[in-house]
């Protein structure tokens, strides 16, 4: 398991556009991918549970990769997140 502190940059948060982006890139992995915001644990490959975290621009959230392919998952993650998520 590998764990990063990553800014959500795109300037409206993991709204649905970016949440939809996030979870589509998420499930091009094995690994189990989640992250921590505040006190809530959201699986990344679910829209639902992105959206329910409710993230906004700025905030900062730690993203966690649990499997076989976790370092190319993180990887490719955190540079999406930091692109901005297709915005």
């Amino acid at each position: 398991m590998i764990s990063q502190k990553v800014t959500i940059k795109n300037p409206t948060g993991l709204h649905l556009g970016p949440a939809g982006t996030l979870c589509k890139d998420a499930m091009l992995f094995r690994s189990q991918i989640t992250f921590r915001f505040q006190n809530t644990t959201a699986n990344a490959k679910s829209v639902l549970s992105v959206l329910g975290a409710c993230v906004k621009s700025g905030d900062e959230i730690e993203l966690i990769c649990n499997g076989e392919d976790e370092q190319e998952a993180m990887d490719f993650l955190v540079k999406e997140i930091n692109s901005g998520l297709g915005e």
